[in-house]
């Protein structure tokens, strides 16, 4: 059994509740230990990022001095978590300045930190210490109906290409194809979906959506998977809201990478958080035990 800290994020733990279950079932059946990092904090997203840089960088080295006891890769789910580690990370490494800065919080809080922690996103970890081959070995319920719209977001791959193109990313699409999903051509698949601004100025934020939205129906596809517990919540719970401004644009259920690797693998609906979902996936997910059952 392979181990990792499990640095879950504010939005795992809140909002995006769904995304942790299914994360957590789906590396349970894959014999993937997720050990949660004890006592961690935000790691800085958002409002400390754009107000004051350097406590963002503090609060992100806090947690990776505390995972770096453990001597264990860091997974993190969430596109934010995963992006602000990473920066800082790396600005530690590259500014001195920074440094010192960051070193005086820790030391007055008695830790250290070296740099010698990996982080990882959960869709690397299943490509790279799983395999495609594998998990298409595993697969019980194909995904045959499931015509899928791959959203990445802007966070994901940018501006730190760790495992995918930054412009065209195809990791999650080569995966949900392993699952026997169809993958369709999603050229808006890294464009933001408005982040806060939902919150704060909202028609930016709904025309945004409105796009990707749009784009998934013109180009064919009967559900969205995403990464990101931010994008997932745009995507679907403003869509009601969407579709009464801009006429013509049809509900599509919008899952978690997690979710639809979960149901190809026969998980539960229940342990998969599909439950939770504002929009429907019902329809879907019935036309899985009917593929399974015609298909030859």
């Amino acid at each position: 059994m392979k181990k990792y800290t499990y640095y879950p994020g504010c939005s795992v733990k809140g909002t995006a509740k769904s995304y942790e279950d299914s994360l957590l079932a789906v590396f349970r059946e894959l014999n993937l230990h997720l050990e949660e990092l004890p006592d961690w904090n935000c790691c800085g997203a958002t409002f400390y990022m754009s107000i004051d840089e350097v406590t963002s960088f503090t609060l992100s080295a806090r947690n990776l001095s505390l995972a770096e006891q453990y001597d264990r890769d860091v997974v993190a789910p969430c596109s934010a978590c995963y992006l602000v580690l990473l920066k800082t990370q790396d600005y530690i490494k590259r500014y001195p300045q920074i440094r010192e800065k960051v070193d005086a919080a820790l030391t007055a809080a008695n830790l250290t930190y070296k740099g010698s922690v990996k982080i990882r996103h959960p869709l690397e970890v299943l490509l790279n210490d799983i395999g495609l081959g594998e998990l298409k070995n595993r697969v019980k319920k194909p995904l045959r109906s499931f015509k899928i719209a791959a959203y990445y977001g802007c966070q994901l791959v940018r501006p730190f290409m760790v495992f995918d193109d930054p412009s065209y990313p195809e990791t999650m699409d080569s995966l949900m194809e392993t699952l026997g999903a169809e993958a369709i051509d999603y050229p808006v698949k890294t464009r933001c979906c408005g982040g806060s601004l939902m919150g704060t100025m909202e028609d930016v934020g709904m025309r945004l959506n409105y796009i990707l939205l749009n784009e998934a129906h013109k180009r064919g596809a009967n559900c969205i998977v995403t990464v990101c517990p931010l994008c997932q919540f745009n995507l679907e719970a403003y869509q009601k809201k969407i579709i009464k401004k801009y006429n013509g644009v049809p509900e599509i259920p919008v899952f978690y990478f997690t979710q639809l690797v979960g149901l190809a693998l026969g998980i539960s609906e229940k342990e998969l958080g599909l439950g939770r979902s504002i929009v429907s996936p019902d329809s879907l997910v019935e036309s899985l035990s009917v593929v399974q059952a015609t298909a030859p």
